[in-house]
């Protein structure tokens, strides 16, 4: 009988500790880690059916698996260019920054700079509002262009640029215009030296020349004035801003004469027109 309570005890306490093991190996048993692949192929399947915010987040935990750095960089890319595609552009430029930081050396780099550059282009807002945008863009496709001349890249940066010169020249004639109409001679004049000095491959340089002409000349500095109108006249004498100048200083000039056998003038408005269009 005691043989029997012991063998029924010993066999209580053997149910218990593999109970008790059991139970443990259950209890902190580790998860088996998500496939790195399978995350990416997820991530590629949401970007080509456009659900770039899933992507993103797929991309996001197939860098944070990878072991390979070259892959996990390549992640991070996608992560950041999914939220570009969504127009989350503060945390694409976050997320790209990040990348250049953590992945200085991945072969992708160009592009991630590329891609900051062509960001900062889309926030340019019309040139009457915020500054900051046009400068920023100005800036981040400045770099570019100094790092990576002879790029695929620079060719559509530098094209871009040009239309950002003609917005910030553009904004700079909106102020000086209306310096102008209050009669503020002296800033007006600061503004409009600005696009000669900084701007003067844009479509703006012309008029800027212009009421420069024609500011001085009625504040009575006729040197000056006819020293802007020489700069105007020797370099573009065929533009309507050039009669209009030549007939302040000249008031014998017969401007209607003068072109109305050329519709120059009228191709001129019209490629203006389009400049505007385009950076609007």
């Amino acid at each position: 009988m005691l043989i029997k309570k012991r063998l029924f005890a010993f066999f209580i306490l053997i149910l218990f500790t593999s109970s008790c093991s059991k139970e443990k190996e259950i209890t902190y048993k580790k998860d088996e880690r998500i496939s790195p692949y399978v995350l990416y192929e997820d991530g590629m399947k949401a970007f080509e059916r456009r659900d770039f915010f899933f992507a993103s987040k797929k991309f996001s935990e197939a860098e944070l698996n990878f072991e390979q750095v070259e892959l996990a960089a390549k992640s991070s890319l996608m992560s950041s260019f999914c939220l570009y595609g969504i127009n989350f552009y503060n945390e694409a430029i976050e997320g790209l920054d990040r990348y250049l930081i953590t992945y200085p050396a991945d072969k992708n780099v160009i592009y991630a700079h590329y891609l900051l550059a062509i960001i900062q282009f889309e926030l340019i807002s019309d040139e009457k509002k915020d500054l900051k945008p046009l400068l920023d863009a100005n800036k981040k496709i400045d770099f570019f262009i100094k790092k990576y001349p002879n790029s695929d890249y620079a060719i559509d940066l530098k094209f871009k640029k040009d239309l950002i010169q003609n917005q910030l020249a553009a904004k700079e004639l909106f102020i000086a215009k209306y310096y102008i109409s209050t009669k503020k001679w002296v800033p007006a004049i600061n503004r409009l030296k600005v696009i000669v000095n900084n701007y003067d491959k844009t479509v703006f340089i012309e008029e800027a020349l212009h009421r420069l002409v024609e500011i001085n000349y009625y504040l009575g500095l006729e040197k000056e004035a006819e020293q802007y109108a020489k700069i105007l006249g020797y370099n573009y004498n065929s533009s309507k801003w050039y009669a209009q100048s030549y007939k302040i200083l000249n008031k014998e000039y017969d401007i209607e004469k003068e072109f109305s056998a050329s519709n120059k003038n009228k191709k001129n408005e019209n490629f203006l027109e389009k400049i505007i269009n385009m950076i609007k």
